[in-house]
């Protein structure tokens, strides 16, 4: 976010608020699957739930939210090229720590390394799609999403019901499984591919065009502000980055020395 953007009467804090909103359920989401996963709790209604297609929609809502966002604060950011390698970085580093300490549940390919991408994407591109229409191009973004949606199992959908299967040999390799074309045999616990999330980011980077655009100031309800949530959305990286290990560190605790 800009400086302008990052003072006092000019911060959007509506978009603090329902970041930190998303990062209390994306919290609970991954103690969670610590409870479910390394502490193994016998609840079976949990786990059933955790594990059911309402524990799916829970984590992809989580995962929306934050592209969704990201996307909607590019037009707000003066930093991008710096703001991209950053936020690159920090994916880098979960992969890295992840290999190293926790081999069984590594991040390959994780949602940071995603919205990392995605910022130098439109550092790059930006000036170019600023001209686009807002509302084709949400329209054309929304459409490419659902059409490469299901790229990483294969095929691309045009209609329900109406399919392209790809070919096997673009699924091979870990810059296509980057891109979304995922190798045979890839894991990772977290794993949001270039191809179809970029066109989710792009949804957000289009829909500030449409609610915000070139008006001198917005609507006042994006200024309201829920200060607990505003300041966890504020420092959103930093949370990201502590809460699993802190929570993993916690579930160890408890299994060691007080289960």
């Amino acid at each position: 976010m800009s400086r302008k953007q990052s003072s006092g009467g000019n911060r959007l804090h509506l978009l603090d608020t329902i970041r930190g909103i998303t990062l209390c359920s994306m919290m609970l989401y991954h103690l969670s699957w610590d409870l479910v996963y390394i502490v193994q709790i016998p609840n079976q209604n949990f786990i059933s739930f955790y594990t059911s297609r309402r524990g799916f929609v829970w984590q992809q809502s989580i995962c929306w939210t934050f592209l969704l966002l990201s996307g909607f604060c590019i037009p707000l950011s003066q930093k991008r090229w710096r703001r991209g390698f950053v936020v690159s970085g920090a994916g880098i580093l979960v992969t890295l720590v992840t290999l190293t300490f926790l081999p069984e549940d590594r991040v390959i390919f994780g949602v940071l390394t995603l919205i990392g991408a995605a910022m130098l994407t439109m550092a790059l591109l930006e000036p170019a799609l600023s001209k686009v229409p807002p509302l084709l191009g949400l329209c054309v973004s929304a459409c490419l999403f659902y059409v490469f949606r299901w790229v990483n199992a294969g095929f691309l959908q045009l209609i329900p019901g109406k399919t392209i299967t790809l070919p096997a040999a673009w699924y091979h390799g870990m810059a296509a499984t980057f891109f979304g074309f995922m190798e045979p045999g890839f894991y990772s616990t977290d794993y949001f591919s270039y191809l179809p999330w970029i066109f989710l980011y792009l949804v957000g980077y289009f829909l500030y065009g449409i609610l915000i655009g070139k008006k001198k100031r917005p609507a006042k309800i994006f200024y309201g502000s829920l200060p607990p949530f505003s300041y966890l959305g504020r420092h959103s990286l930093l949370v990201y980055l502590l809460h699993q290990p802190i929570l993993y560190m916690g579930c160890e605790l408890y299994m060691n020395y007080l289960r």
